[in-house]
């Protein structure tokens, strides 16, 4: 098995598609011949399913899926299934070398362009985190609503920054602007992923429901109250 189709079909665990309809009947009356034997559509059943999967895989493979471990890794963000969740306890530390500053400074840091929803306006504070050798930031969140509303947007080069503990099914696909999206509905265990892979579980806490988007090379997550709807609205509207 290629490394192509084993990512398909551990893919395949994690998209939520209705049953195909049973056209066979109708088929097999228009082309007047016998039914096929199993092996034969079992093949022909095969093939459409890969059809779908790469009809609905994100660009250029950015989604990888682990049917294994249960793990879903996509636009700088890892999701893990697990049927019990152990919460977060306690207070989460803020990420390494998080400090507010103003949205101006912090578009100096970053080396990506902070872009701003239009739907929810100037941001009540702005945060960076992570910063490098030479200083520049990895992460830059925008807060709203007392903090209750964010969105982080990450450098899309890097590897992974945020990793996800939900139940299942706990993410599915949807789509802003066009482009594939993960939507995880409702609240969840949240840790940021530093710049080593190391996943810090002093950062952990319960994060609402997520949208996660990837755009021009920057990955971005909106968390707050939201429904799917509001969420993929906030999304479309950055300017």
């Amino acid at each position: 098995m290629g490394d192509l189709e084993r990512e398909l079909r551990d893919l395949s665990t994690w998209l939520d598609t209705p049953d195909p309809p049973d056209v066979t009947a109708r088929v097999r009356v228009r082309l007047g011949t016998p039914a096929p034997r199993r092996r034969r559509w079992r093949s022909l059943a095969a093939v459409a399913l890969v059809a779908l999967l790469v009809a609905m895989l994100p660009p250029t493979r950015a989604a990888i899926a682990d049917a294994v471990t249960g793990l879903l890794r996509f636009a700088g963000v890892s999701i893990a299934t697990s049927p019990a969740p152990t919460p977060p306890s306690g207070t989460a530390s803020p990420l390494p070398g998080q400090r507010a500053v103003a949205l101006g400074e912090a578009q100096r840091t970053v080396r990506f362009p902070i872009r701003l929803p239009a739907r929810l306006g100037t941001p009540e504070q702005v945060l960076v985190a992570d910063p490098d050798a030479t200083g520049r930031y990895r992460v830059a969140t925008l807060l709203y609503d007392g903090g209750a509303l964010r969105v982080d947007a990450f450098d899309g080069h890097l590897d992974l920054a945020f990793h996800k503990e939900v139940t299942p099914p706990g993410a599915n696909w949807v789509q802003v602007n066009g482009d594939f999206a993960v939507w995880v509905d409702g609240p969840h265990a949240l840790s940021y992923v530093d710049r080593t892979g190391e996943i810090r579980r002093e950062t952990a806490r319960l994060a609402a429901s997520t949208l996660i988007w990837q755009d021009d090379d920057v990955s971005y997550r909106i968390e707050g109250t939201l429904t799917k709807a509001e969420a993929i609205e906030i999304a479309r509207s950055l300017g």
